[in-house]
């Protein structure tokens, strides 16, 4: 009963599983997993199929379970908004390999931004960037942009260097959520689109 209790079930104790909403059964899932008192508890999508309401359910029964309750939670989900708000670790695989592994706050600071340069010629602007001072920002390169990363308070600087050195852009879009890091780092790179320094 207090596993119903701390999922919120426990006025539903008596009903049948069939009546439950699937954020419900997502719930009764973790009471179940719950029973034994473990130390880690393991979910696969705890947020798929859920509404915005079954979403932020779930999402604070996490957050409750990992800082109140001190339980380890190992979590796969596609839903990097959701793991940007609860998680503290992050490991990304891509087509089965590892790509990237760390503290949050260690491979995402929410002051770097993810910037994708496009230029009227972006192979003359990666040759012109590679030999200037702003060759250590760069991260990549794909068919129709130029992937960089920066300290935001660099943007205005940066951009007007691009200009110093006749670089005509035609979008500068600075990106800085979870799934941009993500995306930077996956997109294109099994058909070869993205080339790393």
């Amino acid at each position: 009963m207090d596993q119903l209790a701390m999922v919120g079930l426990a006025g539903r104790a008596n009903s049948k599983v069939r009546t439950y909403s699937q954020g419900m059964k997502q719930r009764l899932g973790i009471a179940t997993a719950l029973i034994h008192d473990p130390r880690l508890i393991i979910l696969d999508e705890p947020t798929n199929g859920l509404d915005p309401q079954g979403i932020a359910d779930i999402r604070n029964l996490i957050i409750h379970l990992s800082s109140d309750l001190k339980k380890t939670l190992l979590i796969s989900s596609h839903l990097l908004s959701e793991m940007e708000l609860i998680a503290d670790s992050m490991l990304i695989i891509d087509k089965g390999k590892k790509i990237v592994e760390g503290k949050v706050n260690d491979l995402f600071d929410p002051a770097e931004t993810i910037v994708e340069l496009k230029t009227t010629n972006d192979s003359a602007a990666w040759q012109a960037l590679q030999q200037s001072n702003l060759k250590k920002y760069i991260r990549g390169k794909r068919e129709d942009s130029i992937l960089l990363k920066m300290h935001k308070e660099t943007i205005p600087s940066t951009i007007k260097e691009l200009l110093r050195m006749n670089i005509e852009i035609v979008s500068f879009n600075s990106k800085h959520s979870l799934e941009d890091y993500f995306l930077s780092l996956t997109t294109g790179q099994e058909h070869g689109k993205v080339v790393t320094n």
